[in-house]
């Protein structure tokens, strides 16, 4: 089906697009921040995604995506870091207007980030021969750190939202992956990760989540503070 991968894109931005125009959440006044989130972000993960691609370390199976392509990327894959991160933003300032309490203590958010930031670590040494855990353990270490240095209030929000956004994330890197298809949408070479999987999900898919949404959000914020100070989602 040459349209899964498109309509996988379409469907994860859907709803999320349709309600930011809801009363109450306003979310596309906030759209020029959210943009430049977007943007910069992909600054970081397409020349990633390209070089690994590139180097056989992922790759597209084309049964599944049209036959477009741009830097040798999928159009789909290009739309990927558009249309899910977006959702992941709106599911992260919706749950904070319906739940403005949600989130950790200043301690236990510490807590989490060390304990986290030590199995980044134990991850990238351990397996610093493999491209896809130790890259991924590095990026995630330096932006876990760096949030909790400049802005520690987002992570302990951040922390509960993303354990609600790990439900869609199986969903739809599940059926990336091969869970609910007869093939795989994007393969991996696993002689450079650390080949364990949750269902048919590189569990280092989990921490690459993690990495891209909570840099979305911290740079949401960072442009919403710094160039758009009149704006408040």
């Amino acid at each position: 089906m040459k349209y899964l991968y498109l309509l996988l894109d379409i469907g994860s931005l859907s709803i999320p697009f349709l309600y930011s125009f809801h009363p109450k959440l306003k979310l596309y006044s906030s759209w020029k921040p959210i943009g430049l989130a977007l943007l910069s972000t992909m600054l970081i993960f397409i020349p990633w995604d390209t070089i690994f691609t590139a180097n056989g370390f992922w790759g597209f199976n084309e049964a599944y995506y049209l036959n477009y392509r741009i830097l040798g990327l999928p159009i789909e894959e290009w739309l990927f870091f558009i249309c899910i991160p977006y959702a992941c933003i709106f599911t992260y300032y919706a749950l904070l207007y319906y739940f403005p309490n949600m989130g950790f203590s200043e301690h236990t958010t510490k807590i989490i980030t060390l304990l986290l930031a030590f199995l980044f670590v134990v991850l990238g040494i351990a397996y610093h021969d493999r491209w896809y855990t130790f890259t991924v353990s590095l990026y995630a270490l330096f932006c876990t750190l760096a949030v909790l240095k400049w802005n520690p209030r987002l992570l302990a929000r951040f922390y509960p939202v993303f354990l609600v956004i790990l439900l869609p994330f199986f969903l739809i890197n599940g059926t990336l992956t091969g869970s609910f298809i007869a093939d795989e949408v994007v393969w991996y070479n696993n002689d450079e990760n650390i080949g364990f999987r949750l269902f048919t999900i590189p569990v280092e898919d989990t921490i690459y989540a993690f990495a891209l949404l909570v840099t979305n959000i911290f740079l949401v914020e960072f442009y919403k503070e710094r160039l758009f100070q009149k704006q408040r989602i």
